[in-house]
C-alpha cells in the first residue's frame, strides 16, 4: 500500500513527497474516510430505528405506532439522502485529485520528462477472434461501427 500510495519504499522518498507534494495523498487516504462515513450513516440508522421504538413504546399503543411510522419513514429517506450525498461528495474529491493527475501527466509530456504514475489504469480494447463466423463470411459486426457498417440488402 506505501508503494502504491507513494511510488517507492524509500523513506528519503517519502519524506520529498510529503515535504513538497509532489505527490497527493488524498486519494489513498479518501476510501478511508468514505468507509467512516458509511460507519456514521449506519450508527444513524440504528439512531433511527430506536428513535421509532422508542416513540413507539412510549405512547399508548394504537397511537405510538402512529406516530412512529412517519418517523421510521423520515428517518430513512434522510438516511438515503445523506449515503447519496457522502458518496458524491467522496467521488467529487476523488475526480479532482485524478484531474491533478492528469494534469501532472500533460505537463510532464509537454516538457518532455517521464511523467509520475500515480497507479496503473486498465483500458480494455476488445478484439474479436479471427476464428469466428463474421469473420469467415466477410461481415462485419454491427457493434462495432453502428453509423458506417453496410446495410444487408434484402
Amino acid at each position: 500500500m506505501i508503494k502504491k500510495a507513494f511510488g517507492s519504499t524509500k523513506p528519503k522518498d517519502i519524506v520529498v513527497d510529503l515535504m513538497t507534494f509532489d505527490r497527493l495523498l488524498t486519494k489513498p487516504v479518501i476510501h478511508l474516510i468514505y468507509w467512516a462515513g458509511l460507519a456514521l450513516v449506519a450508527l444513524g440508522l440504528f439512531a433511527v430505528l430506536g428513535g421509532t421504538v422508542g416513540i413507539a413504546m412510549r405512547e399508548e399503543m394504537p397511537w405510538g405506532i402512529f406516530l412512529a411510522i412517519p418517523f421510521l419513514i423520515g428517518g430513512l429517506l434522510f438516511l438515503v439522502a445523506a449515503l447519496l450525498l457522502w458518496r458524491s461528495f467522496c467521488e467529487f474529491y476523488v475526480a479532482i485529485f485524478r484531474i491533478s493527475d492528469d494534469l501532472r501527466a500533460l505537463r510532464a509530456v509537454t516538457e518532455g520528462t517521464k511523467p509520475v504514475a500515480a497507479e496503473p489504469v486498465a483500458n480494455p480494447i476488445f478484439t474479436a477472434p479471427v476464428d469466428t463466423p463474421a469473420a469467415e463470411t466477410g461481415e462485419t459486426d454491427v457493434l462495432e461501427n453502428p453509423f458506417t457498417a453496410p446495410k444487408k440488402a434484402d
